[in-house]
């Protein structure tokens, strides 16, 4: 059987929602891991994490010789086609375990750590 979209290799998501997708798993994950995962250079990760910070989506904070990032509460998603929508939504949806409604652990996060 062959595939309609011929060649052509897409996905729904794109780079910047999977990235905040993985953070919302694991807030104290390593960007080399969030490349990892995404399938993307770290350099693509920083930058990425970069536009989300500058549009108010992520904000970090140092701790010891690590980052812990934080979703900001309540952001919208930005084309006007989702405005009234808040990303937590979508976010809820993709780090949930879909066989046990519940969260995927991250593969580095700690039993006891907050999502």
């Amino acid at each position: 059987m062959g595939d309609s979209s011929g060649d052509r290799q897409w996905t729904f998501l794109t780079n910047h929602a999977r990235v905040l997708v993985v953070i919302a798993r694991d807030p104290d994950v390593r960007l080399r891991d969030v490349a990892v995962a995404c399938g993307v250079t770290e350099r693509t990760v920083q930058a990425i994490v970069a536009d989300l910070e500058a549009a108010g989506y992520l904000t970090h904070a140092r701790e010891g010789r690590r980052n812990r990032y934080r979703l900001a509460p309540g952001k919208r998603f930005r084309h006007p086609l989702e405005g009234d929508y808040e990303i937590t939504g979508l976010l809820d949806l993709l780090k949930a375990d879909p066989g046990a409604g519940g969260p995927v652990p991250h593969a580095g996060a700690s039993e006891g750590s907050p999502r």
